[in-house]
């Protein structure tokens, strides 16, 4: 599947802002009432020694701060954030529920 402009945006500004060991980013629009193609949906799994000492609320103000304008294309972000060392101990991924108006 073709990444879109926005979900390259989110790849590119945590890549470059962030030490980061392993980023996903899933664009999970199509299980929501939008349009297709969209892009105001996602799922970001990210692992990074960045979030080492930092609580959850913490690792999300981070990621926040660092995608900075592009929020103001996404009407909803889930977060997964991980230390290198957490995610070596086979962390639990959450699946995002499906939304309750989709078409």
């Amino acid at each position: 599947m073709t990444k879109g402009p926005v979900e390259l945006k989110i790849i590119n500004n945590l890549n470059e802002s962030m030490n980061i060991s392993s980023l996903k980013v899933i664009n999970e629009s199509f299980m929501h009432n939008v349009s297709k193609d969209s892009e105001s949906h996602f799922k970001v799994i990210i692992v990074s020694d960045d979030f080492k000492n930092l609580s959850e609320i913490n690792r999300h103000k981070l990621v926040y701060t660092n995608l900075d304008t592009i929020m103001n294309d996404i009407h909803a972000l889930s977060i997964q954030s991980f230390s290198v060392d957490e995610f070596s101990q086979n962390p639990v991924f959450l699946d995002s529920p499906e939304c309750a108006h989709k078409k």
